[in-house]
């Protein structure tokens, strides 16, 4: 895997380094030479660091597993508590220490790639505040599932994986539904849109449409990025359109429309829902294999962990479940990026389709996405289409 993930970030810089010097054909009347070499830059930046990140992400993994780091946790933690304690203090050493080594990472890739490009509006003060906001509530809500998730491990049974699973599904639902008004307002000023004609617009656009909604937002996202995005969050009547205050900054009124338009073609489809139904699907094909391997020495024993309990098990199923999910990253980047055509199919049929070419023009540009992906780490990794094949489909 770790093999694999390197070639194809070798692929990727030489591919975009190659085609640098030379805006392509179809955005040479859009898009500068400058804005094109800084997307350019910018993408070599992130996929050089991510090969960075990739060998202290595998390093870890190596001495938590058969360097004998989990190892020493549960000695130090089972003289020191019993269960349900010893769990909880366990896990949260593991994350603990996995924040602490990520960390320098996280502060070169905000401070210094993001910085050197333009997009770092974030300061030290509000990095750290968010850090200690998001540490408060990982602690607030995780220590409460991880008592639950412990707690039907050892009392359901063989069948506790089901249980587990039920659980996971139902805390993620509920978790997609107070986000909006519970979660995300902990970490950005969320205020009505007061740009009257736009709320107009956008309100003919989803009586169109048929959509309803509980208000639409305008976000501070300023206060951390030059990056411009909008979205759709919640489920029921708790959903919102929420625009970042640099896309209302940057966009035309009619362009907004059409992104708008755009956000709305998921919800029409049901990629949200769909999305949701295949990653719990996922996660109890997996959970399925832990039941399993749960009682098996050669678990814990292959993983360089002589103990055995629930605890570890779980703690070793979230090290090995993004090894083996990784054979699944194209597939699930072949479905989003066919979502996002039908979703700019449904954008152009219900706005213009000049508008939505004109705002994603403009967006590549705003946010240095690359024009010249290679193709084949673009079918590994890209979420979206690459530029140039989704402006095409919407011109044609």
């Amino acid at each position: 895997m770790v093999a694999v993930r390197l070639w194809l970030a070798h692929r990727q810089i030489a591919h975009v380094s190659a085609r640098s010097g030379e805006v392509p054909a179809q955005f040479a009347g859009h898009i500068g030479l400058p804005a094109h070499r800084k997307a350019a830059g910018y993408t070599l930046a992130r996929t050089r660091f991510g090969r960075v990140a990739l060998a202290v992400e595998t390093a870890v993994l190596l001495a938590f597993t058969f360097g004998g780091g989990l190892q020493a946790l549960h000695d130090f933690w089972a003289a020191q508590a019993g269960d349900p304690i010893y769990g909880v203090a366990l896990m949260f050493s593991v994350m603990a220490i996995s924040a602490l080594i990520d960390l320098p990472l996280a502060l070169y890739r905000q401070f210094v790639i993001e910085e050197k490009f333009g997009f770092n509006r974030m300061t030290l003060k509000l990095f750290f505040g968010d850090l200690a906001k998001q540490t408060l509530l990982g602690a607030a809500i995780g220590a409460p599932v991880i008592l639950a998730v412990l707690w039907l491990m050892a009392r359901m049974g063989d069948w506790w994986w089901l249980t587990v699973w039920l659980f996971w599904c139902a805390f993620n639902l509920l978790i997609l539904f107070i986000y909006p008004t519970w979660i995300a307002p902990v970490f950005n000023k969320f205020a009505p849109l007061d740009d009257a004609p736009l709320r107009a617009r956008v309100g003919a656009l989803l009586q169109r449409c048929g959509f309803a909604v509980s208000g639409l937002f305008v976000m501070d996202g300023s206060r951390r990025s030059s990056h411009g995005n909008a979205y759709f969050t919640g489920f029921g009547k708790s959903k919102r359109i929420v625009f970042f205050d640099t896309l209302l900054g940057r966009l035309q009124p009619g362009e907004i429309e059409a992104v708008l338009a755009h956000e709305l073609g998921h919800f029409k489809h049901r990629h949200v829902v769909k999305r949701i139904v295949l990653l719990f699907a996922m996660s109890l094909l997996f959970l399925a294999a832990l039941g399993q391997a749960i009682d098996a020495p050669w678990f814990f024993g292959g993983l360089g962990v002589a103990a055995q309990n629930t605890s570890l098990a779980l703690i070793l199923f979230f090290f090995v479940v993004p090894v083996f999910s990784f054979v699944f990253t194209p597939l699930m980047s072949l479905l989003s990026r066919r979502h996002e055509f039908e979703a700019d199919r449904y954008a152009a049929e219900h706005a213009s389709a000049n508008d939505l070419v004109q705002a994603l023009v403009k967006l590549y540009g705003d946010n240095a996405s690359t024009l010249t992906p290679d193709p084949l780490h673009s079918l590994f990794y890209d979420s979206h289409p690459p530029a140039a094949l989704r402006i095409a489909r919407l011109q044609g």
